[in-house]
Order: C-alpha cells, then structure tokens, then sequence
C-alpha cells in the first residue's frame, strides 16, 4: 500500500494541467536582488536504519553471493512489452532467478527430505536402530569423541543462537517500524499541505515584489537629479574642475601679490625717512663726539691714547645710503591693481555654480518624462498581477488538495487494517522464533546437565541422573528439530522468494535509479508513446520528459513548473513579455533630454589672467631688495659701539671729559633703540614681501599660459562632448531603470520556473513509499527474519545429528560391555579403573559379553 501511495502522489501532481513560468536557466541571474523565503519541510530526506544496519548489510551481501547479476535492464524492458504480446521469454528470466532458484529448490529439498528422514530416523530408533539401542560399545577414543560432538554442537547452537537473534530483531523491527509508519505519513502529508499552503503565498511575495523594485524606480526617478544629473556632473568633474581650481588659486595668487605689493611699497617708503633720521641722528652724535675730544685732558697721556682711539672709530658712525636708493613698485601696484578691476574670483566661482546646477536643471527639464515614466511603470504592475491571476496554479491545488485528502483518509482509514496484520505477523515471527528458542535451549540444556553431570568413573549403566537428564534433553530438540525443521524452512523459503527478489527488483534498482531508466523506455508504458510522461501530461509524447529527470528535479527542490516542462501547457513568457514591457519604458525615456550650458571664465577673465602675467612681477630685481635686508642700518653695530665707548670713558679721570662721553654713549644706545631697530623691521617686512612676489613671479608667464591652454581644453571639451556626455548618462540612466524591471521579471520566471511550488515534498512523498515504507520497513527486516531464521533452521541439521552422537554418552545405558577376566585379573581391574569400559586387545579377549545392570 505504501508504495501504491507515493505512485499516486506523484503521478496525482503531474495528472492534470499545471501552469508556471519558463525560466532563462537553471540558475538564477548573477545580479539577483530577491529570494523566496525559505519553506521547511518536516520529513527527513534521508532515512537510517541504525546500529541494526550492519545486519541488514549482511543480508545484502548474502544476496548478492546468491544473485550477483546486475539489475536486468534490457530483460525487464523485453518482458515488460512482451507481456503485452502474451509471450515471455522465460530463458532469460531463469538465467537471471538462477541464484534464488537453486536455493529455493535447496530448500524444498530440506522440506521434502526432513519429514521423511526424521520418519525413517523414528522408525530406526524404534527398532533399536540408528542409536536407539540402549547399549554403549566400548571405543578407544570414546573421551576425545564426547569432546568434539560437545564442543561442535555448541558451536552450532551458538550459530543457531545468532540467526535466532536476528529473527527476533527483525520481527521487532517490523513492529515498531509499522507503528511508525502513521506518523511518518501524517509528517508527508503535513509537507503536501505546507507545500499547497505556500505556493499562493509565495505568487502574493513575488507580486509584493514589484512594488518593491517599482519603489526602486521611482527612488531614482525622484533622484534624477543626482543620479542622472550627477553622473554628468560626475563624468564633467575631471576636465573641468581643475582648471577651475587652478584659476581660483591664480585668483588668490593676485589678491597676494596686490598685498605683498602694497607692503613693499608702503615698507621702502618708510625706509627711506627712516634711513634719514638715522643719518641725521648719527651727524649729531658725531659732532658732539668731536666737541667733547676737544678737551684738553686729550692732549695728557695716557688719556690722548683713549681720545685718539675714539677720534679714530667716529668714522664707523655712518647709515647705510642704499637703503635711500631703493626703487619703488609703484608701476607694478598699479597694473595688478588694474588686473583686480576683474572680479577674476567671481567669474571662478560663476564656473563652479555652473556645473553644481547641473542636477537641478536636469531634475526641472526631466519632469514631464519622469512622470510619463511612472504611469508605464504603473501600467506593467497592473499587468503583471493579472498575468499571475491567469496562472491556473491555485485551481491545480485545489484538485490536489482534494486527492491528498482522499489519499490520507485511505490510509487513515487502512492503516489500522495494517496494523491488525502486522500483529499476527508479529505474533507469527514470534512464535517461529520462540519454537526456534526452544529447540536451542533443549540442546544447551542438554549440553549444560550433560557436562555437569558426567562422571568419568561412572559406568554407561550407572550414569546418573543429570547427566541422563542431558541426554534426555538432546534427545527432546532432535525430537523437536525433525517436528518442526520443515515447517520452519517453507516460511524461509516463502520469505526469501518474495524478499529476494523484492529487494533485487525493486529496492536496489530504485535506489540506483536503474528502475526509472526501464519506465523511461520509450515506447514500454505505451506502445503509441515515446515519453509516457509527456503523452500523459500534454499529449506530445515526442518530447523528452522522464521519470528520471522529474524525480531528480524534484529532489533538487526545483519547482514543479520547470520539472515538468509545463511551458508546453502555458508559456509564462507569451503572457510576462519582458522586451515589450522594457520597449514601452523605452520609449518613454527616449524622450528624455537634457539642454546644459556651462559657463567657465569669458573673455574678461582671460584677459585678467593676461594682465597679470604682464604686470611685471616676474622681471623684478629681487635680488637688489634681498641683498639690502641683509645688511645693517648702521655701518657699525650702534649697541657694541655704545658699550664700548662707555667702557673707554670709565677709563679716564672723573671729569667733563668723562661725562660727556658716557652722555654720548647713551644718545649712541637711544639711537639704536629708536632708529635702528625699526629699520631692521622693515627690513624683515620687506623681505617676506620681496619673497611673496618672487614666489609668485616665478614662472608667472608658463603658468597663465598653461592655465588658458587648459581653459581652452575643458572648453572645447564642453563644446564637443557634451552631448555625447548626455547620451551616455542617460542610457545608462535608462538600463539603470529597465535593469530593475528585467531583473524582477527575471526572477519571476526563474521563481515560477525552480521555487514555486517545489515538488520536493512529492518525491520525499514517494522515498517515503517505496524506500522507506516498503523497502526500508518492511523488506530489511523480513530479509533479515529469513536470513536468522534460515540460518538457524539450515544448522538444526548438524545440531541434531551432534546431538543424537552426544547424547549416547550422556544418557543412562540399559547395558554394556563385560569381559570374563575381569574379576581375575585385580590388579589390572584396579589400573583401568571401575567404569565398565575395557580395551579388547589390551587383555587379549575378542569376545565380549554384554550384560544389564541387573547382572
């Protein structure tokens, strides 16, 4: 029934019309934006049979030892449609049942023989035959032979004890596996309805979707201006803003150089008074110098040294008459003053707020395309939900539905029929297995009071009663074993025949797949179709649909539209028409254009430029004002000079010569204070204005011309580009727009192709019925039940014929060999001991004389 089962539940979903989408490829788009969400399924998709799996493989061995050939492909196929033509070929079919033939046959021959072997062996016994006579004949190797038949029927039980084991737990394993089975069904049926369930909501997701890619749209129509107006600007940037850059520096470099200028100007004016009042302050220091040697305390040594000394450095109180003759820059302040008439830095910044209002000017020309945009888009959502309307999806599932039900009512319904069935199975295995036990435990029972009670010393005629209870006990599974070894063996055979070859025909090929390619054979299901599937589902028998490819498809969770190739039912390409879609957005964004105009610098801004590069900031003789600012204000260092006079003064007499001089010392310091320093000040002012113009005046000329030379360039690459520019970014603008669409069409195809609907819990469905159900649950472990019960009926052969050469020396004897001289000869009697038996040629007698214990 199980395998019945997952047969119409896979052929109940391809019995009817479906309908789906055709996906591009198996594979979903590179640039993939969206994902059903996940379905869980309940069922395993693997099944183990546990730690008991290494029996199981042990009985695959077994059969494959009894039938090695492949699976019978060819055989099957020529059976199969000569069975419609009521001829067979039975030759091929012997050859390949060879193996489970002979044993078969084998065993019919264990059923045949035993009951007449166990007749003949009873009859025997009855006559005193065959060991039922009740007298033990003294052997030689009587101690070694008890051994051997204890220790192999031991050997043998063990092994009967191992096939009883294996029946046992095949028998159990049948039992709660078959309980099992209901809850295993309720979990595929649970999947079926999750798998009805989700299929309308995963169509609702993908239609959700659109809404979320149209909101994509509409994000960057809303954006235009930054996406499309800022891919211009993005492609405009590189040629144009560094020469704007450059300008704007140039710009600043003017403003610098106007004030570098201005300080310069200002600096040597202030010099030139300065430089005067330092000469005219040094003139009267000097002549007051000149008066106070005049004294005659000058002409009196040793002060006339100090005084000539002093007369002669009055020379060194001199300024520097250069810094008078310095030239103005009047004539270049007035030309880069002339050059600032031109707001160069307004001009600059007009070229920069041109570019910047490019995505406002594209997002104001673009609104009536934008909007146009929008209704299409609009328009196509429309489309598509009733496209997914059409899908006769939801219909298909309700059929389906109903047969899930009326399927899982059937089993509900049956499955306690089962389990009825089950438990006399169970009850039956039971009571094989228990027979089984019993015999083996008469036999260890037997070997156990026969061991334990042997005496060495005793006679065969006074053995006692343990050790005859043994014998007793072997005697009763021989008994046993002839009763009941037949019957146990046409059970072994019966289940070996049907398990066999249920397991080599249908279990092993369905797992290898080798039973899909026989039903995939063309022209076997049907004589009038190629492809059965494809005759079944769409009448085109020619095309290539197998059973094969729409199991493995389905394993791989595909989707049940492109398992089975339903775009010959319903084509979702003819209805989801991507490029007449994507030619309708087209066409809107072909009206899409954008008018720019950007202004850099003009005319007035060139000849700026022009102007500065001739004001003559570059032929300036730096190096005349640079040489001053290195020299002193003074030809001597005032402060030095001041110190020193007053140290020769300290050096004469107290006196007016003295004071006088130390007075001019001090005027010498006050000039230095108030005439010197600020001259060196100017002179640093002057230095870093010198330094200014002669930092921006080099290579003034190269640079301005090299500033036009790319003005002209970022010009002409205006006039020549940017149209070109425009296009570009508006295709690409517009594949950015219809990308978004394509890919969601895309993935409705592919979604409706290999997700919706996902056939996965059908073939999980059928695994569930053949390899689960019927392989698994029932034909493991009934392999396994013929395999231990056979196993152990096959050994009560040797068991018994052990048992009955065992028990001959363990049970109690009625006689046994006596000798004539045995009572006359003491010693000899004592050296062999008191157990009745005697060596023959030991003593010399042939002729023995059987006595009873009565004697």
């Amino acid at each position: 029934m199980a395998l019945v089962l997952g047969s119409l539940l896979l052929l109940g979903l391809c019995g009817n019309s479906f309908s789906g989408g055709q996906p591009s490829s198996t594979d979903a788009p590179k640039a993939w934006n969206y994902e059903l969400p996940a379905t869980n399924y309940e069922t395993q998709d693997s099944h183990t049979a546990g730690p008991i799996g290494i029996l199981f493989e042990l009985v695959h061995i077994f059969l494959y030892v009894v039938q090695p050939r492949d699976f019978p492909e060819d055989t099957l196929r020529k059976v199969i449609q000569k069975a419609r033509e009521s001829k067979i070929d039975y030759d091929k079919i012997i050859y390949y049942e060879a193996g489970i033939i002979l044993c078969s046959v084998l065993g019919l021959l264990f059923i045949i023989l035993m009951p007449l072997v166990g007749y003949f062996f009873c009859m025997c016994r009855c006559c005193n035959k065959c060991g039922g006579e009740m007298h033990q004949r003294q052997k030689e190797n009587g101690l070694f032979l008890r051994k051997c038949f204890a220790i192999s029927l031991l050997v043998i039980c063990i092994i009967i004890s191992i096939g009883i084991f294996c029946g046992f737990v095949a028998n159990h394993q049948v039992r709660t596996r078959i309980k099992r089975s209901r809850k295993l069904a309720d979990s595929n049926f649970k999947d079926l309805r999750t798998l009805l369930n989700e299929t309308p909501e995963q169509i609702k997701y993908i239609l959700a979707q659109y809404n979320t890619t149209k909101d994509k749209a509409f994000s960057d129509l809303n954006s235009i201006n930054s996406v499309l107006g800022g891919g211009i600007l993005d492609r405009l940037r590189p040629n144009i803003i560094p020469v704007l850059d450059e300008i704007k520096s140039m710009a600043t470099a003017i403003k610098e150089t106007k004030e570098a200028l201005e300080n310069m100007n200002s600096t040597l004016k202030s010099l030139h008074q300065q430089s005067t009042q330092l000469s005219s302050s040094l003139t009267s220091v000097k002549t007051s110098l000149r008066a106070s040697l005049n004294d005659p305390l000058c002409s009196v040594r040793p002060s006339s040294e100090t005084c000539n000394s002093i007369r002669l450095s009055l020379s060194q109180l001199n300024s520097n008459p250069e810094l008078r003759q310095l030239p103005s820059v009047d004539a270049e302040l007035d030309k880069v003053n002339n050059v600032l008439r031109t707001d160069l830095d307004g001009l600059v910044q007009q070229g920069y707020q041109s570019l910047n209002d490019i995505p406002d000017r594209v997002q104001s020309q673009t609104k009536t395309v934008v909007a146009g945009i929008k209704r299409v888009l609009n328009s196509i959502g429309s489309d598509i939900h009733n496209v997914t309307q059409h899908l006769p999806i939801q219909d298909i599932l309700s059929e389906f539905s109903v047969y899930v039900n009326n399927t899982e009512s059937y089993i509900h319904r049956n499955l306690p029929t089962l389990e009825e069935y089950d438990s006399y199975w169970w009850l039956g295995g039971l009571v094989i297995c228990s027979l089984l036990t019993l015999i083996v435990i008469f036999y260890y029972l037997g070997l156990l009071c026969g061991v334990c009670g042997y005496d060495r010393h005793a006679t065969p005629t006074t053995r006692g009663c343990v050790s005859n209870t043994g014998g007793v006990f072997l005697m009763v599974g021989v008994g046993l074993s002839f009763l009941f070894c037949w019957i146990l063996m046409i059970i072994v055979v019966l289940t070996f025949v049907f398990g066999a070859n249920v397991e080599k025909l249908i279990c092993e090929p369905y797992t290898s797949k080798e039973l899909f390619r026989v039903l995939d054979t063309p022209y076997l299901l049907n004589e009038d179709w190629e492809y059965y599937l494809s005759g079944k589902l769409f009448n085109k028998s020619e095309m290539k649909l197998t059973f094969q490819q729409v199991y493995s498809d389905c394993k791989k969770n595909r989707g049940t539209y492109g398992t089975l190739h339903l775009e010959n039912s319903f084509d979702i390409s003819d209805y989801l028409n991507i490029n007449e879609h994507t030619a309708s957005i087209s066409s809107e964004l072909e009206s899409l254009k954008v008018n720019l105009n950007i202004f850099l610098l003009g005319a007035a801004g060139r000849k700026s430029l022009q102007d500065f590069a001739a004001c003559g900031i570059d032929r300036m003789n730096y190096d005349t004002y640079l040489a001053q600012t290195g020299k002193s204000p003074a030809g001597v260092n005032l402060l030095s000079f001041a110190y020193d006079l007053e140290a020769k003064a300290n050096s004469l007499p107290p006196g007016n010569l003295r004071n006088s001089l130390k007075r001019d010392a001090q005027t010498i310091k006050t000039i230095h204070q108030q005439r010197v320093l600020p001259i060196e000040q100017s002179l640093s002012t002057l230095y870093q204005s010198v330094k200014i113009l002669q930092r921006t005046g080099n290579g003034l000329l190269e640079r301005v011309n090299r500033i036009l030379a790319s003005l002209d360039f970022a010009q002409n690459f205006i006039t020549n580009n940017i149209s070109s520019v425009i296009i570009e970014e508006t295709k690409k603008y517009r594949k950015t727009i219809i990308g978004y669409f394509e890919h969601y069409m895309q993935w409705i195809e592919f979604s409706i192709s290999e997700k919706v609907a996902s056939c996965k819990p059908v073939a999980t469905a059928l695994d569930t019925a053949v390899d689960v159900f019927l392989c698994s649950y029932i034909i493991d472990p009934l392999n396994l039940f013929w395999f231990g019960i056979g196993k152990a009926t096959v050994f009560l052969l040797p068991a018994l014929i052990f048992a009955v050469k065992l028990a001959k020396y363990y049970r109690r004897m009625d006689s046994e060999d006596v000798y004539d001289d045995v009572e006359t000869i003491p010693m000899k009697n004592m050296e062999n001991g008191n157990n009745g038996y005697h060596k023959d040629h030991l003593y010399g007698i042939h002729n023995p004389v059987m006595t009873s214990p009565s004697h």
